[in-house]
C-alpha cells in the first residue's frame, strides 16, 4: 500500500506517517520505484501505534518498547512490565476521564431542571396574565 493508502485507511496525514519513520516506530519500510510500499508488517505495526499513540503513550516510550521488541525474546519480561505500567497509567486516566465526565453529566442535569422549572414558571405567569 502506498503512503497516500495507508493514510486514508487510518485517517491520518502522510506527514504523521513520515513523522512516525523518522521517530523509529516505524522502519525499514519496503520501497519500490523510490515509494514506500506498506506490507501487512508495516500495517500492523501503524494500527499498534496509532492505538497505543490514541491510549496517551509517549513517543519515546513506543520507541523503548519497540526497541525491546526488536531485541526479540530476551526482553519480554521487559516490555510486559512496560505494558502493564502503562495500563495502570491508562486506568488513572480513564477513571479521572469519567469523574469529569460524571460531574458534566450532573451540572448538565442541574441546567436542565433550572431551565424546565423557569419554563413552568414562565408558562404560569403567561396563563395568569392573558387577557
Amino acid at each position: 500500500m502506498t503512503i497516500k493508502e495507508i493514510s486514508e485507511k487510518f485517517n491520518i496525514s502522510a506527514d504523521t506517517l513520515r513523522y512516525y519513520e523518522k521517530e523509529g516506530l516505524i522502519q525499514d519500510v519496503p520501497r519500490v520505484s523510490g515509494r514506500r510500499d506498506y506490507g501487512q508488517k508495516e500495517i500492523d505495526l501503524i494500527s499498534f501505534v496509532i492505538c497505543m499513540r490514541s491510549a496517551g503513550l509517549p513517543i519515546e516510550v513506543l520507541k523503548e518498547y519497540l526497541s525491546l521488541v526488536r531485541q526479540g525474546d530476551k526482553t519480554i519480561k521487559k516490555r510486559f512490565d512496560m505494558l502493564v505500567n502503562q495500563r495502570e497509567i491508562l486506568k488513572t486516566k480513564i477513571d479521572e476521564m469519567n469523574a469529569a465526565f460524571d460531574k458534566l453529566n450532573y451540572k448538565i442535569n442541574s441546567y436542565n431542571s433550572m431551565m424546565l422549572k423557569a419554563e413552568k414558571k414562565l408558562q404560569k405567569a403567561n396563563t395568569t396574565n392573558s387577557f
